[in-house]
């Protein structure tokens, strides 16, 4: 019984192996002389003038989550339009619910002002 197991235990150490050794091996190859002009980030030959870390309104995030929800829907509609000769009218069906769906999700944010971009 746990010899069955055995192959599923040598995969687990290897993975934890290479996991190992793709953390600690470059450490020792590549080497690290820090300096001020090294460490300064780099973006298009751009020097930065300020951090990196500064505050975004919650209503960037709000938009991009609604971006990633709208997206989703139209992951979900490719696969459908390419069986939907074999589901017929049901197919049409359950797509029609799930389009309402979203579309009244849409109505609400839209009342709410989720959409309106400015502070």
């Amino acid at each position: 019984m746990l010899s069955d197991y055995f192959p599923l235990l040598i995969f687990v150490v290897v993975i934890v192996g290479f996991g190992v050794v793709a953390i600690v091996v470059p450490g020792f190859i590549g080497g690290h002389r820090p300096n001020a002009a090294a460490d300064l980030a780099y973006e298009s030959g751009i020097v930065p003038r300020e951090g990196a870390r500064r505050r975004f309104s919650v209503s960037f995030y709000l938009t991009a989550m609604l971006f990633i929800i709208f997206d989703v829907e139209a992951i979900f509609i490719y696969p459908w339009a390419v069986i939907l000769k074999s589901l017929r009218w049901f197919g049409v069906a359950e797509m029609g619910v799930f389009v309402a769906i979203l579309l009244v999700a849409l109505i609400y944010i839209w009342a709410k002002g989720a959409l309106e971009w400015g502070d």
